[in-house]
């Protein structure tokens, strides 16, 4: 890949950042210590050289003559990895503690403008103890499942298994925003037909916004630029104990368990319950199942309600999982959670101008990210040291303060919660708020 025109969803991420706002996303993989494995110096070292080795990682963003508006991803000639991993050696205490609570601090820090929009810290604390690894990319470089194939290469079986099988990479030629010859009638009736489609998702999107939005207040707060970090650990076996007794899928059971939680906290906060029940924006991919080929965004969404102010954790989660088969009779394609799908049918000029009017609109729509974010099976290691926990990232829509993201690895759930730092000071209140609502749905499904 030599040059490439950014798609259009990444070039209204890149823009977003641009008008102000960081677009973030990442992961904090935890490892545990392995008797002979490599030092912490040798580990940063490791680290350095695959993800110098990952292609993707040496692209930069250009500006481009045409389309115009548009951007393009080039290589990066003076790429030195040595700028975008770092060491960071924790103070004494506990190292998990340590390692979350600087993560969300590193979250915040914009990326240089004009480097390849990514960085990787390898947090440290004492000789010999267990060590972690902060991935942070740009969205504009990749969405969830793109983003795990492009961090996983850092990984002992990842790595190893290119090694073996590399081949050489074929350079992708620039799209051209332009028809070529015969083309101009394919052209046309395609450009329509987005025309079409594009009204379409746009017509959903002005019927399902809120001109006065009625959410919880500390979800909806100004932005002060501050992230937090806080985590959960889920047991994996108990989310499938509570679906297989309730119905529907392991991914309903962790959305009730967020409504759940959501409730728990505002509870324990002394709120009062809102008016409205807040709203969630749950991705969804559009790439081919078991595939995460192809650079950059490539997904939709569905808007569902949390049903916090319901009582009955059992009543619930039946209503998340009654709105989820809702959304997914109608596919992601169509309605007003397919803003991506919306974003793909406008021009580029579209994109840099009106980054920061959508930006500011996400709170119309919805209050809180929820995402689920697959990883591979097998068992993971970095410099023989075992992976231990993940907890990823995703990253804040302006004028929200809180998105949940959660994978699944070694039989648990990994539950990242990022929240903006003044909106929502007691995180790690609502992290545990989560779990102790799965432990309740357990209980009642026994």
């Amino acid at each position: 890949m030599s040059s490439e025109l950014l798609a259009p969803l990444d070039l209204a991420f890149w823009h977003l950042e641009s008008a102000g706002h960081p677009m973030h996303l990442g992961a904090l993989a935890l490892f545990a210590p392995a008797p002979g494995a490599e030092s912490g110096e040798s580990v940063l070292e490791l680290l350095a050289t695959r993800a110098a080795a990952i292609r993707r990682l040496r692209m930069r963003v250009r500006d481009v003559w045409l389309p115009v508006g548009g951007a393009a991803w080039s290589v990066a000639k003076d790429f030195d990895v040595r700028r975008h991993v770092h060491h960071v050696r924790l103070p004494d205490g506990s190292f998990t503690a340590e390692a979350v609570a600087i993560a969300g601090e590193l979250m915040e820090r914009p990326l240089e403008r004009g480097l390849p929009p990514w960085e990787m810290y390898l947090l440290t604390g004492e000789p010999g103890g267990p060590f972690a690894v902060l991935v942070k990319l740009h969205h504009a470089l990749a969405d969830g499942m793109r983003a795990v194939a492009i961090g996983a290469g850092i990984f002992d079986q990842i790595a190893d298994a290119r090694r073996i099988g590399a081949r050489r990479a074929r350079p992708v030629p620039q799209r051209s925003w332009l028809p070529g010859p015969g083309q101009m009638a394919g052209f046309a009736r395609g450009r329509i037909e987005e025309l079409g489609r594009a009204l379409d998702v746009g017509a959903s999107v002005v019927r399902a916004s809120r001109l006065d939005p009625r959410g919880v207040p500390a979800l909806s707060a100004g932005s002060s630029g501050t992230r937090r970090l806080a985590t959960a650990v889920l047991d994996l076996e108990d989310v499938h104990r509570v679906r297989k007794a309730v119905g529907g899928t392991a991914n309903d059971v962790l959305l009730g368990a967020v409504a759940g939680g959501l409730r728990r906290w505002l509870e324990e906060r002394g709120e009062q319950l809102p008016a409205a029940d807040p709203r969630a924006l749950v991705p969804v991919s559009r790439r081919r199942p078991g595939s995460s080929s192809g650079s950059g965004n490539k997904f939709s969404a569905y808007l569902v309600e949390l049903p916090v102010r319901d009582p009955d954790p059992r009543s619930r989660l039946d209503a998340v999982r009654t709105a989820m088969d809702r959304n997914k009779a109608a596919g992601p394609s169509r309605g007003a959670g397919a803003l991506a799908v919306l974003a793909d049918q406008l021009p580029p000029l579209a994109h840099r101008f009106g980054a920061p009017l959508a930006g500011g609109a996400a709170r119309m729509l919805f209050d809180i990210l929820v995402t689920s974010v697959p990883l591979p099976r097998s068992a993971l290691s970095l410099g023989g040291c075992p992976l231990r926990e993940i907890y990823p990232m995703a990253p804040l829509a302006r004028g929200q303060s809180l998105a949940i993201a959660m994978s699944t690895y070694g039989g648990q759930v990994h539950v990242g919660l990022v929240a903006d730092g003044k909106a929502v000071p007691d995180l790690g209140k609502l992290a545990r708020s989560v779990g102790e609502e799965l432990e309740e749905l357990l209980t009642l499904s026994q």
